[in-house]
């Protein structure tokens, strides 16, 4: 939400970029509904997926002076873009329209390099189709030197299994620099890779990313931690659809034993789907563990529906997945753990 209110801000503040865009007939019509409810985030968007080299370098400033934003002069000359999954039909050709600002094929010019970057809801559901793994997400990861990852390797450690392109930790090891430290898995290595990046690009260090298959790994990496483990989340992973391979989902029983012996008395666990099939699957492996309680019979502030699932995100801040869920229409269902102390 800062990110999307704190871009439209400058939008509407910014006379020389208001008057370029005004410049431009062919861009009116998709900056007519900034002025509508989701005004901000299709702005992010914008900043996002355009194509460094034909930004006006006023943009460039803009993305690399809102801080908070997670964007810098660096990553947008870079084109490490911050995906933001509000994208409407209306609005899937500005990225490809801003190569060629000044030419007369506008919104024709087509790049094949361009339209890889660039996701929309479709290829969102694409990260959701079947994943064959490589050979080398079938042993356990190494646990890397503690000690070069983090400043502090005896902060408490949260864990983001599946975590993705790792905004959701940046956000949090942004907003909590110095009490905790960050660690996200995942199976994609281009998305561990982009996520490190920014972990240098925003100066943390709080936060590491890894290619590691926690399924086999989480036990391995988690031992060797000199910290105290107090939270994991597993967040709309890969629902694999068909009965054959409900295997390959992330959260079998070997890594639902491994987070709760490695839990510290008090940690959380924290897991949310937008398919109910996979949600109520994780939420029947963890019902099943004696010492796990759900947070409502704890601190019955937390609102449930009649079918004990929670009302609102626990987190403060959602995952890309959530918004792109919600925005189609679709509804989260969460629960959320604590470890008998």
């Amino acid at each position: 939400g800062v990110l999307r209110k704190s871009l439209f801000l400058l939008y509407l503040r910014s006379a020389k970029i208001r008057k370029w865009i005004t410049q431009k007939p062919e861009l009116k019509p998709h900056f007519f509904h900034l002025q509508r409810s989701q005004e901000s985030a299709k702005m992010a968007v914008l900043l996002s997926h355009s194509p460094a080299c034909a930004l006006p370098r006023a943009f460039a400033r803009v993305a690399s002076h809102v801080h908070c934003s997670l964007f810098s002069l660096s990553s947008v000359c870079h084109q490490h873009r911050l995906h933001c999954p509000h994208r409407s039909k209306n609005f899937s050709s500005i990225g490809n329209g801003f190569r060629n600002l000044s030419g007369a094929n506008y919104f024709e010019e087509r790049s094949t390099r361009v339209a890889e970057t660039i996701r929309s809801p479709g290829l969102v559901a694409m990260e959701y189709a079947e994943l064959n793994l490589p050979h080398i997400c079938e042993v356990p990861a190494e646990p890397p030197d503690w000690n070069v990852v983090y400043k502090d390797p005896l902060l408490p450690l949260m864990v983001d299994v599946g975590c993705g392109s790792g905004r959701f930790f940046l956000w949090l090891a942004k907003r909590n620099s110095g009490c905790t430290n960050y660690l996200g898995l995942e199976i994609r290595k281009k998305l561990v890779m982009r996520a490190n990046f920014w972990v240098k690009e925003l100066d943390l260090v709080n936060a590491h990313f890894m290619f590691a298959n926690a399924t086999i790994s989480f036990e391995h990496l988690m031992s060797s931690y000199p910290g105290p483990l107090v939270f994991v989340s597993i967040l709309c992973p890969d629902p694999h659809f068909k009965k054959r391979h409900h295997k390959r989902r992330v959260l079998q029983k070997p890594l639902v034993d491994s987070i709760v012996n490695n839990l510290t008395p008090g940690g959380q666990v924290f897991v949310q789907s937008d398919v109910l099939e996979v949600a109520a699957d994780m939420r029947n492996q963890f019902d099943s563990i004696p010492d796990m309680l759900h947070i409502d019979a704890i601190n019955p502030n937390f609102g449930c529906d009649p079918d004990g699932w929670l009302l609102n995100n626990p987190m403060g801040i959602r995952t890309e997945r959530e918004i792109h869920a919600e925005h189609e229409g679709s509804r989260i269902y969460r629960r959320m753990y604590n470890k008998r102390t």
